[in-house]
Formats: structure tokens, C-alpha cells, sequence
């Protein structure tokens, strides 16, 4: 028999670490090879490890709830034969996290007291010591609320916000002090109440929702359009499709995709993300529509990739295909990375326009909000009954120019309010 330690492999695109949701084994299971080992939330998606191996655990490493880094050692196993031990580049991590835990006061300790410079020393992403460093702030000031005493993007934003944490004492005399404000209370316990911890998906998507707007200065930007002609065009086509003996059904959006594409080629920095570290625009090449989806959980954004190279009705499919996937937590990774853009519609409930949060690190996100009937008046001055549908998006005002945005607004409007030219444009 041979020791085996089993590394957290790639999650994913800039993925570097995932929360610990759910073990399937524990210390003394004779496991299969490609048996679940655990399941690993993301800010994209809960997926789920299996064993590269059969063999028998003999040790889990961390607790659901806790933070694993991408090649940190998961499980350690027996199995049949003489295979190397594959140690950890950082170390294997003690089994459910008590030593670490024990471990990580002293660190911090040792952090406070090498001063500003020990901020290197300290665990955290880079993101966490970007965001950090641009504020001024010096890590190894900051107590940390990760594994092993890990500095969080929550812990830095929390330092901002209730000034917890002092100004790097090694900052240029010229750079403005900051303002410290008062910790925000706990809330005071009251009758009847029910405390409900942030775990799993509603964790990720409330760090990723703090990242995008403490990032990305928001603006947004809210037009009607008149859908009577688009509404006749679907139904039309639904009813060749049904002749057909076809039993795809196009919703509405795949013709919002469609003219979001067209629209996109016109202004192509709607099509891109925004690349924090080195500050720069990276219009995209392809056309990788998020499309929102509401799920028990919370809300997911699977891709549909090369969007523009589909028809309506492979469209339909694709956007049928990948909601059930999110709703039955069947989601790839592949599926979850690699936007360029987000659509978000919340149907006949979507209201009558709201300002959704932009899906970093895209920067621009398009709400489709409710259609209904409502009076218009026509080219004749007359009143008539159309149906009527709000549009509106939120963009990154730092790349993203206010006329760009409504402009763009516009461009998708002409396409869903002369759906016809969508076959042009597609030609």
C-alpha cells in the first residue's frame, strides 16, 4: 500500500480557492476511482471533486464551511501500489483545521510585530493585497477571517468601512488620510427572530456583488421599447415551428440576444472585460452571453459561448439547456467562465426597470424587465394599446462613457423594435 495525497485541482478561470460545502467521505471510506470525494462552492458554481483514485481515506483536510486553495491537499488515501506521496507546494494543511487554526494566532502575532513590512507575509489573494495596497492599508494590520488566519476581500472591505484598520504608517506624507468611521453595530436580538448565516452560493454571490460595486463605479441607464412587432414575429414563428413538428419554443430571449449581438458590433467595448491588474480593456473577440438564472440557491450565470454563431433556435435550446443544468446544480465550469456580456430578465416579476449589479469583470450588464400592454401614442398622434417593455443597463462608468451606453441601448432597441432586421444582421 501507498500514501496518495489528493491536490484540489483547477476550479476554473481566475479561480483560485473554493468553500468547502459538503464532505461525501470521511476517514476509513474505501472509495472508487471518480467517487465524489466533496463538493466546492465558487463565486461561479458548487462543484462537485472525485477521486482520481480508489483506494481508502485516511485523512480529510478541512471543514465544511472552510476555504481551500486550488492545489492545496484535500484528502490523503491509501491505495494499491507504490505511487509517490504528491506533497502539497505549500504544505498539507492539518486534517479539519485545528492545528491550523491553533497555528494562526501566533502568525498573526508574529505579522503585527514585523510591522508594515510583514504585510507580505501574510495570507491573502491578490486581489486582497491589490485592494489593499490602493487604500493604503497595510495587511498585516488586518485580522483575518479565512483559514489560517487568511485575510478575506470581506476583512478589507470591512477595515475600509469601519475603520478598523489603521493607514499603513510606511504610506507617502502626500496621500490623504482616510476618514475612519464607527464599526458597524450588531444587531440587537429580538423576539421571533431567525439568524441566517451566509454559506455556499449566497456567500459567493454576496462577495462577488461587493467586489463588482466596490470596483466598478456604476451608472445606469433605462429606455421603453415598443415589443408589438417582435411579440407577432415570435408567435409566427412558433406556429411554423409547431407545423413543423418541432418542439423547441423561442422565448423571448433569443431575439434579445440576437439584438444585443448586432448592437455589440456596432460599439464593441459593451463586448469586454475589465483587466483590474493590469488596467486595461480587453474587448473581447467572441461573443460569450451570461445569461442570469434563478435557482434555489441564488442566482447563476452560465455562458452560452459563441452566441453570435447560433440561430434563434439553437439559441432556444442552448438558454433551455443550460438553466436546467443551473437549477439541477449540473453546471461544468467551462459553462460558468469566459462571459463577455450579461443578460438578466426576471420575466413577467421583472418590475418596471431596475439597475443590476455589473458581473465583474465585464463591464456592462442589460436588465429585460416585464412587457405589458400600456397606451402609446402612434406616428399619427393616435392612442393605441402596444406592448410595451423597459430595457436598462448598468456600466462601468470608468471604461464605459454615459452617450456610449445610450447609445447601445438604442442600437438593441431598433433591432427589438424592427425584429425583422435581426435576419439581416445575421446574414
Amino acid at each position: 500500500m501507498a500514501i496518495f495525497e489528493f491536490k484540489l485541482p483547477d476550479l476554473g478561470e481566475g479561480v483560485q480557492e473554493g468553500e468547502l460545502v459538503k464532505w461525501h467521505v470521511k476517514p476509513g471510506d474505501t472509495v472508487k476511482q471518480d467517487q465524489t470525494l466533496a463538493e466546492v462552492m465558487t463565486d461561479k458554481a458548487t462543484v462537485t471533486v472525485p477521486s482520481p483514485k480508489a483506494g481508502r481515506v485516511v485523512q480529510t483536510h478541512g471543514n465544511e464551511g472552510d476555504m481551500a486553495k486550488v492545489h492545496q491537499v484535500l484528502v490523503t488515501m491509501e491505495i494499491e501500489g507504490a505511487a509517490p506521496v504528491q506533497a502539497s507546494g505549500h504544505g498539507a494543511p492539518a486534517a479539519h483545521g485545528a492545528p491550523a487554526a491553533a497555528a494562526a494566532a501566533p502568525a498573526a502575532a508574529a505579522a503585527q510585530a514585523n510591522g508594515p513590512q510583514a504585510a507580505s507575509k501574510v495570507l491573502a489573494t491578490p486581489l486582497t493585497r491589490r485592494m489593499a495596497a490602493e487604500h493604503g492599508l497595510n495587511l498585516a494590520e488586518i485580522s483575518g477571517s479565512g483559514p489560517q488566519g487568511r485575510v478575506m476581500k470581506a476583512d478589507v472591505v470591512a477595515a475600509l468601512e469601519g475603520g478598523r484598520s489603521e493607514r499603513n504608517e510606511v504610506a507617502p506624507a502626500a496621500a490623504p488620510a482616510q476618514q475612519a468611521r464607527p464599526a458597524a453595530p450588531s444587531v440587537a436580538p429580538g423576539r421571533g427572530d431567525e439568524r441566517i448565516a451566509l454559506r455556499g452560493l449566497r456567500k459567493k454571490i454576496a462577495e462577488k456583488m461587493v467586489r463588482s460595486k466596490f470596483t466598478a463605479p456604476h451608472f445606469g441607464f433605462v429606455e421603453e421599447v415598443d415589443c408589438t412587432e417582435l411579440v407577432a414575429l415570435r408567435k409566427r414563428l412558433n406556429e411554423t415551428l409547431v407545423n413543423a413538428g418541432e418542439k423547441t419554443k423561442l422565448s423571448f430571449l433569443p431575439f434579445i440576444i440576437k439584438a444585443t449581438i448586432a448592437a455589440m458590433k456596432k460599439y464593441p467595448h459593451l463586448n469586454a472585460n475589465m483587466d483590474e491588474a493590469a488596467q486595461e480593456l480587453v474587448v473581447r473577440g467572441e461573443f460569450n452571453i451570461g445569461i442570469a438564472v434563478a435557482t434555489h440557491e441564488g442566482l447563476t450565470v452560465p455562458v452560452i459561448k459563441n452566441a453570435d454563431r447560433l440561430s434563434l433556435r439553437e439559441l432556444a435550446e442552448e438558454v433551455v439547456r443550460l438553466s436546467t443544468a443551473a437549477r439541477d446544480r449540473k453546471l461544468k465550469m467551462e459553462e460558468l467562465t469566459g462571459g463577455s456580456f450579461t443578460i438578466t430578465s426576471l420575466g413577467q416579476t421583472g418590475g418596471i426597470f431596475a439597475t443590476p449589479i455589473i458581473n465583474h469583470p465585464e463591464v456592462a450588464i442589460m436588465g429585460i424587465h416585464r412587457m405589458r400592454k400600456r397606451p402609446a401614442v402612434d406616428d399619427n398622434g393616435q392612442v393605441v394599446v402596444r406592448e410595451m417593455m423597459n430595457v436598462s443597463i448598468s456600466a462601468d462608468h470608468r471604461v464605459i462613457d454615459g452617450q456610449v451606453a445610450a447609445d447601445f441601448v438604442y442600437e438593441v432597441i431598433k433591432f427589438l423594435e424592427h425584429p425583422d432586421m435581426l435576419f439581416l444582421a445575421m446574414a
